[in-house]
Formats: structure tokens, sequence, C-alpha cells
């Protein structure tokens, strides 16, 4: 399959970032591996959408797509499995907010938590909290007034102002509270930050969001809604042929456990109890990783035995056999490629009632090295397996590239486009 650019220089990281113009939502919470919206735009015209269209993306994260779907006056559906994911993205595209209710509620939230924030003995999470939160990620006073803000958020009785507020609340936790750093591996700053002003930084935050909803009142009533799901399990959440175009970008299959990026504001939320909530949503999740395989995986079943997935697979394992690794991790690293694989075609069956005849896909998905140095052409491989199941490839165009650390290996970032013909293939495995 011949592989072209789309319109920025595939060379040019800075193609990846958010660009100044596009700061409006988007930037109320992102998460730190998202694609850009300029990216959502170019496809939005190359598939010639116009405002009767749908778009969906069923690997929604924080919403790139869904909210510069609503910007573009086109509706939208998204579908994440990741619950703090999934708030971002609905509270995100929910404009339907009386400001001046807004602008009541945050003084009324600074008068209740500002007398608590010097306030002892400090809060704190619970130990079950704290054994899920990346070590270290905040110290004990930003933690404190961060939990102070969030009981002060909780009187606040109208639901979409409280969302609002909790939004900003996570932002300001990981961007100006916490320790952390995203390079994009999710990791800890030398330097720890011990004074913080998290209700001034909330403040400001919140004056932001009162901005972009006050800029775009006339888009309000262009219809976007986010649901929690399984992408492998569709049915349930999507209208029979209701969707004209997809945009999206799954995860891909390497080392990187995508729930990390989202623990501390996940547990200071709300959506993070304890180790069996983690486990309960990482077993929602395309299987990408061996952080999240069980035993009762079995996505790969699907996958046919001629499958391109089962030869890389075997190779894996018998590098790994070559080398003498025999580290739990490393002997799952053959069994999560098959898995990731299968559940991707599992994603790709599950789409096809919801789709309209013609509908157009575009998935964004990166080459990468992670098992033993042996190259997984994401791309291509999505590309087979959805031609197995009915779709039509229409061609993969260069993103970006980047250098592999450990082999020099340059890996790309492409774009799979695809077409529903409305003739699916092998419909037992439909979910």
């Amino acid at each position: 399959m011949t592989v072209s650019s789309i319109s920025t220089n595939p060379e040019d990281l800075s193609n990846n970032k958010l660009q100044p113009g596009d700061r409006a939502f988007h930037d109320w919470y992102r998460f730190v591996l998202s694609y850009p919206p300029h990216l959502v735009r170019h496809y939005f015209n190359q598939f010639g959408l116009t405002e009767t269209a749908t778009v969906l993306d069923p690997f929604c994260g924080t919403g790139t797509t869904i909210v510069e779907a609503k910007k573009n006056g086109l509706a939208s559906v998204g579908v994440e499995a990741v619950p703090m994911s999934q708030f971002a993205c609905r509270t995100k595209v929910q404009w339907a907010v009386d400001l001046t209710a807004v602008a009541l509620a945050q003084q009324q939230v600074v008068v209740l938590a500002e007398p608590q924030l010097a306030a002892t003995p400090l809060l704190s999470f619970l130990p079950e909290q704290q054994a899920i939160v990346v070590k270290n990620s905040i110290g004990d006073r930003p933690l404190h007034q961060c939990l102070v803000l969030k009981q002060a958020i909780a009187a606040i009785t109208d639901e979409a102002i409280r969302d609002l507020f909790n939004l900003a609340l996570a932002y300001v936790a990981v961007h100006d509270a916490s320790n952390l750093k995203f390079g994009p591996e999710v990791g800890i700053r030398r330097r720890k930050r011990t004074e913080v002003a998290v209700l001034a930084c909330w403040q400001a935050k919140v004056e932001q969001m009162t901005e972009d909803l006050a800029s775009h009142q006339a888009l309000t009533r262009v219809p976007a809604q986010c649901w929690q799901g399984d992408a492998r399990s569709l049915r349930s959440l999507l209208e029979p042929q209701s969707i004209d175009a997809i945009i999206t970008s799954p995860p891909y299959p390497n080392e990187k456990d995508y729930t990390r990026t989202t623990r501390l504001e996940s547990v200071l939320l709300g959506f993070l109890h304890n180790k069996q909530d983690l486990r309960g949503f990482k077993q929602s999740l395309i299987r990408s990783n061996t952080r999240n395989v069980y035993k009762v995986d079995d996505d790969d079943q699907v996958l046919t035995a001629q499958s391109r997935v089962a030869s890389l697979a075997q190779a894996i394992e018998a590098r790994r056999l070559a080398l003498n690794k025999t580290s739990g991790f490393e002997r799952l690293y053959h069994r999560v490629t098959s898995l990731y694989f299968g559940g991707m075609k599992r994603h790709f069956q599950a789409l096809q009632p919801a789709l309209k005849p013609g509908a157009q896909l575009a998935y964004v998905v990166g080459d990468q090295a992670s098992f033993f140095q042996i190259m997984i052409r994401t791309g291509e491989l999505l590309e087979e397996i959805a031609a197995e199941v009915g779709y039509k490839v229409q061609g993969r165009d260069l993103f970006r590239t980047r250098i592999a650390t450990a082999t020099g290996a340059q890996l790309r970032e492409e774009v799979v486009r695809l077409e529903w013909t409305g003739t699916p293939h092998h419909t037992q495995h439909f979910i």
C-alpha cells in the first residue's frame, strides 16, 4: 500500500503540539499523547464532511476529535473506557452552562475553601488510594489544598458547573500542584513542589474555561456526547447506521501503561478508589501492554491462522527464548501482540452496525519496537485485519516520523484510511 504524506511536514515534531489558535476547550485538560486538532480538521476536509454528518471517535481519550467536531458545527459521538478521560471529554463539550451561575458558584467555592487551606491536620489520600498513585506524585500540602478544594466543589448543586470545576481541579492538580512530568512517559520531576497557590491557579483555570464558553455560545446546540465503554463492544452505545466518519487513535502495541498518566486526578476526583477499581477498567481496554493482560483474555482467538500477526508473535517469542529473557512481563510480549490485533479486529467488527455505507475512517497509529526490538508495523497490520472483515483500504498517510531510541530505526506514525463497504465478513465474531 502506497504511503502518502498529509499536509504537514512529518519530520517536524511540533506538528503534534497544540497550536495557539486551537487552545479553546482543548487545553482544559489534555492527554499528553493526544494528536493535534489540526489533524482532525484535515480529515474533516478530506472526507468532505458537511453539517449533516455525524463523527465518531471510539477511542476518544480526552476528546480531541469530539471537541473539534463541535467547534466546526459537526455532530459527534465519543466512546472511552478510562473514566477520567471520558469525564474530561464529556465536560469539554458540555457548553450549555449558565455563565452567571458559574461566577456565583465560583465565589461560593472560594468562600468555603479559603478558611480550610491552612488548617491542620492536613487532608490526605487513604492508604488504598495512595497505593495506586505514582509514588511522590504530589506533596503533602499541595494535596491537602486540592482535597479542600474538592470538598468545596462538592457543595455545588448544579451538576454541569460542578463538572466544570472538577475538571479545572484535575488540570491544576497535575499541571500546577503535582511533581509529575511527561516525556511522554510519566515520571517525577527533580525539584518537588511544596508550596503551590492551588486556589489561585484553579480560579485562573475557571476564568479561562468561562471565556471559552462565552466565545462559543452560537455552537452550544451542536450535538456532542461521550459514553464510557469498551471499543470492542459498541452495539448498545451507537444507533444503527448513524455514523458518517471516524477519526481516532487507538492505543499502540507497546509497554506504555496508559493508565499511569491519569492516576493522580482519577483518585482525586473519585474515579479510582483501589486496585480493584483499576483492574476493572483495565479489563475494558484494548490489550496493548503487559500490565493489562489477564488469563481469561481471548481476543487472539478471532485472528485467522494465516494472519501475519501469528508469525509476528512467534518471532517475538523466539527472540525472547534466544535472549533467555524470563521475566513475567517478557513472557507476555508475544501474547499481548496477538491480543492487541485480535482486539482491534473485534473493534472493527463491533463498529459495523453503526456505520453508514460509504462511511470513511481515519486511524492514527504508530510503528512500535518495544518487544525485543522486533518491528511492529501497526498500520500495515491493521489494514489487513480491516480488509478481512469487509472494509476497503483507501491508503495510509504519513503523519510524522521519529527515531527509535534503542535501535535508531525510523518509526512511522501514520493515518490508516478505510471505507465501510456495507458488507461485513466473518460476522460470527460480532460483539
